[in-house]
Parts: C-alpha cells; sequence; structure tokens
C-alpha cells in the first residue's frame, strides 16, 4: 500500500491513486485520507437527508383514521415508541413532533453535507499526521494503535447514543407502554446485572434478548449496554492491541471493511429476529401483528422492517465474505486483479495447490493445531483425542441406521457396533504404521517426528481404541439419559 509522504509544513503529497473506475466507489480514496473523510461525512448527511424527507413524506400520507402499521410506514412507527405525539390507547393526537423532528434532520443534512463538500473538494487530501487538531483525524491503515483509538472513538459515540435513549425514558416524557396503552416515564429502571445479561443466555425466555416484556428491562440494558461501550471506549483509546490481535487481524482498509460488515450483518439478523417477535419494543398497534405476516392483504410495518433487515443482513454478509476472501487471498499471495486463484507450490506433479481458502493463515491455524499435527503430544495422546472425536460422532449414524432402530435396544446395539468399528480401524492403524515406516528410515511429510515409527503408530493406535470406545460410551450415556437431562432444563427454566 502506497503511503503519504507528509512535509514540514503539516500538508501531504499526493500518494499513488487506484487505477480503477467511479464505480469503485470510496475505494479510490483507500489512500487519501483526507478525501475519504469527505465520502464519510457526506455518506452521514445522505443518511440523515433521508431519515428527515422520508419522515416528512410519511407525515404528509399519514392518515389518522387507519391503524399506522397499515399505511407502509416505518419511521412514524419509531417516533411514536419514543413517546411523541401519542395520547391513551396508542393514538397519535399530535403531529407536530414529527414535522420537528424532521426539519431537524434535514438542517443537519445540509452541515453534513457541506463538510462532506469540503473535505472533497477543498480540503488536503491527505490529513496529516501530528499533535495539531487535524492532525487528530490522520492516520495510518497498518497504525493498530490509531485504528484501535478510532474504534473506541466510535464505541464512546454508541455508548451516548444508548445513554440518550435511558435520558428519554428517564427524563424526557417517557416511552410508549404497551402494556398500559399509554406513554410513561421509566423512573425505576433494572440495573440488576444478572437479570439483565442473563437475556443473553436465555434465562428470562427462550427468544434470548428479544423476551423483554417491560420497559424498565429494556432502559436497564441500555444502561449498562452505553457502560460497556463506553468502558470500552476508553479501554481501547488507552490501550495498544495485544500481540495475539496483531498476530490475528488484518491491519488494512479492506480488512475494516469487512470488520464492519460482518457485524453489521449480524445486527441486521437480530434486528429482523427482534422486530418479528417482541411486542413490547415494537408495540402491535404502531407496527401491526407479530411474525412477518400481512394483516387482511396489507403487508405490516413489522413485516416490512424485518424483510429489510433481514434481506439487508444477507448482502452485508456476502460483501464480508467477499471482502475477507480478498484480504486472505492478498496475504497469502494471490493477485485477484491478475486472475490468481490457483497456484502451484512446488512440482504440478504432487497436486498441491494452494487457493486463497486452503493456503490461508486462518486454515493453517486451524490444521496446526489438530492433534495430528500439534506440537509437543505423545503418539498415544494424538490417537486419545482423535479416537474422542470419532467415538462420539460415529455412534448416531449406527443408532439412528441399524436394523434395530426401532428396539429398545438400539443406543445399545449402535454402541457395540460402534466398538466393533473403533477395533478395527486400531487394527488398521497399526498395521499402517508397520507397512509404512521402516527402521532407520527418514520419512519426508507433514507428520510430526514422533509419529513416524512402527512402534509410534502402535501407541498411536492403542490411543485411538481408548479414546474412540470412550467417546461412544460417553455418547450413549447422554443418548441414554436423554429424558433425564431435558427435565432439569425444563426444571431450570
Amino acid at each position: 500500500m502506497a503511503s503519504s509522504v507528509i512535509t514540514s509544513s503539516g500538508s501531504a503529497s499526493r500518494p499513488d491513486v487506484p487505477n480503477v473506475g467511479w464505480w469503485a466507489g470510496n475505494a479510490r480514496f483507500v489512500n487519501l485520507s483526507g478525501r475519504l473523510l469527505g465520502a464519510h461525512v457526506a455518506h452521514a448527511g445522505l443518511i440523515v437527508l433521508w431519515a428527515g424527507a422520508m419522515t416528512l413524506f410519511e407525515l404528509s400520507r399519514y392518515n389518522p383514521a387507519q391503524p399506522m402499521y397499515e399505511q407502509g410506514l416505518i419511521l412514524l412507527p419509531h417516533l411514536a415508541t419514543l413517546g411523541l405525539g401519542v395520547g391513551a390507547d396508542g393514538q397519535i393526537i399530535d403531529t407536530y413532533p414529527y414535522l420537528m423532528v424532521g426539519m431537524l434532520h434535514l438542517v443537519s443534512s445540509a452541515v453534513l453535507g457541506a463538510g462532506g463538500v469540503y473535505h472533497a473538494l477543498l480540503g488536503p487530501e491527505v490529513l496529516p499526521e501530528n499533535h495539531t487538531f487535524s492532525g487528530f483525524f490522520g492516520y495510518d491503515w497498518q497504525d493498530d494503535d490509531k485504528m484501535t483509538t478510532i474504534v473506541g472513538i466510535h464505541l464512546l459515540l454508541l455508548g451516548v447514543g444508548a445513554w440518550l435513549l435511558v435520558a428519554k425514558a428517564m427524563f424526557v416524557g417517557g416511552l410508549y407502554d404497551p402494556a398500559i396503552d399509554a406513554v410513561r416515564v421509566i423512573d425505576q429502571p433494572t440495573l440488576n446485572a444478572g437479570h439483565i445479561f442473563g437475556y443473553l443466555f436465555g434465562l428470562q425466555g427462550d427468544e434470548g434478548m428479544a423476551a423483554v416484556n417491560n420497559l424498565e428491562d429494556v432502559v436497564g440494558g441500555h444502561i449498562w449496554v452505553g457502560l460497556l461501550c463506553v468502558a470500552g471506549g476508553f479501554w481501547h483509546i488507552l490501550t495498544k492491541p495485544f500481540g495475539w490481535a496483531k498476530r490475528l487481524l488484518f491491519w488494512s482498509g479492506e480488512a475494516y471493511l469487512s470488520y464492519s460488515l460482518g457485524a453489521l450483518a449480524y445486527m441486521g439478523f437480530l434486528a429482523a429476529y427482534f422486530v418479528s417477535v417482541n411486542d413490547t419494543v415494537y408495540p402491535t398497534v404502531f407496527y401491526g401483528p407479530l411474525g412477518v405476516a400481512t394483516s387482511d392483504g396489507v403487508v405490516t410495518s413489522r413485516t416490512w422492517l424485518a424483510s429489510f433487515h433481514f434481506v439487508f443482513a444477507v448482502l452485508f454478509l456476502f460483501g464480508h465474505l467477499w471482502h475477507a476472501l480478498r484480504i486472505r487471498a492478498a496475504a497469502a499471495g494471490f493477485d485477484f486483479q491478475q486472475g490468481d486463484f490457483v497456484r502451484v507450490e512446488g512440482d504440478s506433479a504432487t497436486g498441491n495447490l494452494l487457493t486463497p481458502v486452503n493456503s490461508s493463515d486462518t486454515t493453517l491455524m486451524f490444521l496446526r493445531n489438530l492433534p495430528i499435527y500439534r506440537s509437543n503430544l505423545a503418539p498415544f495422546s494424538r490417537g486419545l483425542e482423535i479416537g474422542m472425536a470419532h467415538g462420539y460422532f460415529l455412534l448416531g449414524p449406527f443408532v439412528v441406521l441399524s436394523p434395530l432402530r426401532n428396539t429398545e435396544s438400539a443406543n445399545l446395539a449402535g454402541l457395540l457396533a460402534t466398538i466393533g468399528v473403533l477395533l478395527i480401524l486400531s487394527i488398521c492403524l497399526s498395521i499402517y504404521g508397520q507397512a509404512t515406516f521402516k527402521p532407520n528410515q527418514h520419512i519426508r511429510g507433514e507428520l510430526p517426528d514422533n509419529l513416524k515409527s512402527p512402534e509410534s503408530w502402535s501407541q498411536f493406535g492403542g490411543g485411538f481404541s481408548v479414546g474412540g470406545i470412550g467417546g461412544a460410551i460417553f455418547a450413549f450415556l447422554l443418548l441414554s439419559n436423554s429424558g433425564i437431562f431435558m427435565q432439569i432444563a425444563q426444571n431450570l427454566s
């Protein structure tokens, strides 16, 4: 990646610009931090402009005599949920707050748009990296300390955003509560950490976080989320990445794009699920009945929101995978612009073809940590680990597909058949070691050095048989006592 040159006056000379067309979007500005900031600000302005214009558009078409969720509205229901202009029984009694929200967004979009135009046309193409105010916004993609500082700033803003909802609920008019069909102030939010974080583990219901059914928990959750985001923000600002993070993560503009798209995909799927099943945060009076369906032939606001979030989450997920593949391919020496998708390592006759998937650092790290390749592991221990996995997973097919599958002895028959197969495999491993490895013979290959002799393979086979039988017995006990485990789980819930 080309780097900018900072002059003594603090300005930056123009670095190399990627030779791509307009369709590449912001990729053209990957080395122009000033221009990329302008695109970032202008993008924020477009989002705010859409929010303001769409609010006014929905307001112009709103019919008080018809349920809100039958009018194809997606922004006004959000504002109503915040308690703006809502009276008893969820009736909209005042639309002036919606007008003010729309106008506020339009004015804000003008300010952001002006900032985007300035940085796109008039400001420096590359922001300086110094101790001045403008230098604070300069960055280098490979500067991990600066990148984590930027992450910290974003976390601080997210925390403040969560607390703004708390302030609205507790001090500025309250929120609409579908339990009483009225707006009320939430003056006693739930602060019990065990109760709030229990939603993450299904302790409050099978729907997880979407099981929340009261505004006290909603506001309390935002208090804790804001606290975690602010604490995480300061942590990332004041600290540098640990060694494992430097080794595991990629530090480039496309890598950050991939990470962001992955996060957006996760939030999109979660939002689609949440709006589909929850009627506390998304009241039926504003969004329509629960579920993704139509109401008397009309597509409800709930259905629009859930469908939109799901579809865009899929697109974001594909974008995340695509850019992640490009990053890992580049790190492995592939060049997509040159059409490199497969490379030959060494002699082509060996068939060792490298691809962006099988030669990526993640794949290689996974393979290196498998028990057959892991260093400092005795042959018996390698066989023990591998055998346990095989015994545990082999039992299922023998139980389900055996001739005795519909009898009371299905589990026992499956266990005996599994043990028989494992003993045969253990004998085969020992025979393979005797036939392949000879004394004083140097064997080339990827196997560890302590697994290149007949004795070591004999130990490996013994560990495989012990681990396999143990794994099969463990799976057998789980299947035979599954009813007890289900009863315990039901009692805990």
